[in-house]
């Protein structure tokens, strides 16, 4: 289940097409757990600056994102003179290590699946607009998908206990019913999985990754720093929009599978070089 701060990092498709430029935030987060986290030692303010420098973001910006991490629990300060210096406390360990596995295991592989659904009746009044608002963004960060109005399905019967502890987290258990079984003969499948989850918009996320990262070939240092960074920053939102449905419900020649192949050799390939050019900064430093 997600947490105010997972939920804002983790935004939908149609929320990150309105926000525009990856936030500075965003980009901090991503820094920290790609370099900060593995070795989990304190950084200087002075190279997270030259860094998200590198990346577009102004020192003003770079300043804010990092009062806002700290203030959310993520980084603690540490002062030496008149210098400061940033490491991970234990949450925000656990948040970014939780995330990096998300992160590099999307997408690599889907599980068999036996043809059954999981569908959730849920009627909550609209008068109680903040309780459907949470049921929503609960079940969407859990797989679901919402073919009509009330209605969840997902070909993933095992997030059912997942789904019922979003249900019980907000005392709806008195209107939601659960139910397991195969789709039947009125209506398509296909065209229940299109209302429940607009693969067009996602399929148009997958290839403007594509078109951004498939041909980049940055040099190495501060290039390749930089583009692994965007690389990260752009993939991890891809487990909050992408359901990861079985093959057999999505188009042929699922463009997500070749992103998935994208992102994980670019990143195999940038990950060295852009380690040593992290670990020349914090040397120089």
């Amino acid at each position: 289940m997600p947490s105010s701060d997972e939920t804002e990092i983790m935004p939908s498709y149609s929320h990150r097409q309105q926000a525009g430029a990856t936030s500075a935030r965003s980009l901090l987060l991503t820094v920290f757990g790609e370099y900060v986290l593995p070795q989990d030692d304190p950084v200087w303010t002075s190279t997270l600056l030259r860094v998200l420098g590198g990346l577009g973001v102004e020192e003003k910006s770079a300043r804010q994102a990092l009062n806002r991490m700290a203030g959310g629990g993520w980084i603690e300060s540490e002062r030496s003179g008149r210098r400061v210096r940033w490491r991970l406390t234990g949450h925000g360990r656990t948040l970014l290590t939780e995330g990096a596995e998300r992160i590099y295991a999307f997408g690599r592989e889907r599980e068999s699946w036996d043809g059954r659904w999981l569908v959730l009746l849920a009627s909550v009044p609209e008068t109680k607009r903040d309780l459907r608002h949470q049921l929503r963004t609960r079940l969407t960060w859990a797989g679901l998908g919402s073919p009509a109005p009330g209605l969840w399905v997902s070909p993933h019967v095992s997030r059912e206990a997942e789904a019922k502890q979003v249900v019980e987290g907000l005392g709806l258990e008195p209107v939601v019913f659960s139910f397991c079984g195969p789709f039947a003969g009125i209506g398509s499948e296909r065209a229940m999985v299109e209302q429940a989850w607009h693969l067009g918009d996602l399929a148009a996320a997958y290839d403007g990754f594509l078109r951004e990262f498939a041909g980049m070939r940055p040099d190495r240092g501060e290039q390749m720093l930089a583009a692994q960074i965007r690389l990260v920053d752009h993939w991890r939102r891809f487990p909050q929009l992408d359901p990861q449905l079985p093959l057999e419900l999505l188009p042929p020649q699922w463009i997500g599978v070749r992103a998935a192949n994208v992102f994980k050799d670019l990143h195999q390939s940038w990950h060295g070089p852009a380690q040593d050019h992290w670990a020349s900064l914090l040397s120089e430093a």
